[in-house]
């Protein structure tokens, strides 16, 4: 499978519309098995995640994977318990529409900060979606940071 790679900004309309980078969807529809030509491809995003100021957005063949490495953790661990409601409770589908966009909901702009400009960042398995100065913020501290 391919993967998400490279950053792109895009506008976002007053409604929370935003464009999706047409690469990234390309693998998210590759990445949806009820996916195929003229239907437009479903996408699981996350939220609030702490000490997070961005969204991530998963195809559901990788929100799958990462359901199952959840499944296999041992039943009513604190670590599965966590897990699941985080990325269960705080998540939700969204379709892309016929022109490749999606409507990030006011709450999930809130929570991140995303007013009118919204950068999608390649992160292999996902994406993330920034407001573009906090990314730029982020990125500085990375490199800051040795390895």
């Amino acid at each position: 499978m391919r993967r998400f790679r490279g950053e792109a900004e895009y506008k976002v309309d007053t409604k929370g519309r935003v464009s999706i980078p047409a690469a990234f969807r390309r693998i998210l529809e590759e990445g949806d098995p009820d996916w195929s030509s003229g239907l437009n491809p479903n996408l699981v995003i996350v939220y609030g995640r702490r000490n997070r100021k961005c969204l991530e957005g998963y195809s559901i063949g990788s929100i799958e994977i990462v359901d199952n490495l959840v499944s296999n953790l041992p039943r009513y661990s604190k670590e599965r318990e966590i897990l699941e409601r985080l990325l269960n409770s705080q998540s939700l589908y969204i379709q892309l529409d016929e022109n490749g966009r999606i409507i990030l909901p006011s709450k999930l702009r809130k929570l991140v900060d995303i007013q009118t400009k919204a950068i999608f960042v390649g992160m292999g398995e996902k994406f993330q979606i920034w407001n573009p100065d906090n990314y730029i913020s982020d990125m500085n501290l990375i490199e800051k940071k040795s390895f």
